[in-house]
């Protein structure tokens, strides 16, 4: 559980450090790609506390997910046509439902069906 935590710490003061910019060009193919990596981590997540990850599904969602949003974002530049906000809204839609099943499962690991709702 403390690798990712060190990891995500590692990265930040990584970014804080060399304050790296991203040219205007790349700004929307660089906030598509981050939402698509989001979205596989919170699904990685859902899917650890649900009992079934698996290292390569997560490996090939992260790829997929991120050539795909990044291919929509380019195919919508090139038709002068803002396809991006499908993926945001795909991502933001996805990364939602994962929240609130994560946030499901730790709150009632040790509770009973009724304080679940069912």
């Amino acid at each position: 559980m403390w690798l990712p935590v060190a990891g995500l710490l590692l990265g930040v003061m990584v970014g804080l450090l060399f304050q790296l910019s991203v040219p205007e060009n790349y700004a929307r193919y660089t906030a598509i790609a981050i939402l698509a990596a989001m979205d596989s981590v919170l699904g990685a997540a859902r899917a650890e506390l649900e009992g079934h990850y698996s290292n390569r599904v997560f490996v090939s969602g992260v790829a997929v997910n991120m050539l795909l949003a990044g291919l929509l974002t380019f195919l919508g530049d090139r038709l002068g046509v803002e396809l991006y906000i499908a993926a945001i809204v795909s991502f933001g839609v996805r990364m939602f439902n994962n929240m609130a099943m994560i946030r499901r499962r730790l709150l009632f690991r040790g509770g009973d069906a009724v304080e679940r709702g069912r």
